[in-house]
């Protein structure tokens, strides 16, 4: 037992020492969430687009006058990949991929282009309503996905930029 707790203890110590930092340390008033509050969704086209700004809105919560306007492009593409031998799909894989860019507002400048993007599989039954509906709850989930991904991305190039 003393053997354990000695074990933590040192660990403990060791991981203080080698530089890592919470990425929104300092809370509210942090430098993360200072950038994030400090960015403006562009209108993004279509269902798809509705559906990922509104994701990002709820999670990076503009507050105040914006720095930054974030530019995105969405892709949504759904496939057939189990085929029976009458051509019918039993088996749908759908893929929502956006490339976006970060605008700083002040100078015009792109501080940031990539891609983020996540896939879903989707059973294909004989009803074409639960067909739909598991399509619809599929692009709902890759949609928060792709915002969360976009999210974390802006956020760590934050941290990098801090001294």
């Amino acid at each position: 037992m003393i053997r354990i707790v000695a074990s933590a203890l040192t660990l403990t110590l060791l991981l203080g020492g080698c530089g890592l930092r919470p990425l929104y340390g300092g809370g509210e008033a942090g430098v993360v969430r200072q950038t994030l509050s400090g960015v403006e969704v562009a209108p993004i086209a279509g269902q798809n687009g509705w559906l990922v700004a509104n994701a990002l809105r709820d999670r990076l919560r503009a507050e105040g006058p914006a720095r930054y306007r974030l530019e995105i492009r969405l892709d949504d593409d759904i496939t057939g990949l189990g085929v029976r031998r009458d051509d019918s799909i039993t088996r749908e894989r759908r893929t929502l991929r956006a490339r976006y860019q970060l605008i700083d507002l002040s100078n015009g400048a792109v501080t940031l282009d990539a891609t983020a993007g996540s896939d879903a599989g989707i059973d294909v039954v004989t009803s074409e309503y639960a067909t739909i509906a598991a399509e619809r709850t599929a692009l709902e989930r890759l949609s928060v996905i792709v915002a969360d991904q976009i999210v974390t991305r802006i956020a760590l190039g934050t941290e990098r930029q801090r001294p």
